[in-house]
């Protein structure tokens, strides 16, 4: 089962796709998730992501058929 890889806002924009599967058997951890998916483009340093619905560091790990999301940064004013 692959895993789902959302991406939002500027991200979204940066790679050029909302969504797409990889192969679970690639990655171990949301970064490498980031970096197979992201075809080369560096992490920004400061990433948000979610497992499943829930915040996560980009060392946690991943399994088949988690949905990985990344986000940009939050600002406000």
């Amino acid at each position: 089962m692959p895993i789902h890889v959302k991406y939002f806002a500027s991200l979204r924009e940066r790679v050029g796709r909302s969504e797409e599967s990889i192969d679970a058997s690639t990655v171990s951890t949301v970064l490498d998730v980031w970096n197979r998916a992201a075809r080369g483009q560096m992490a920004p340093g400061n990433l948000l992501a979610a497992v499943n619905h829930e915040h996560a560091e980009l060392d946690h790990p991943v399994k088949d058929g988690d949905e990985v999301a990344f986000f940009p940064p939050v600002t406000g004013g």
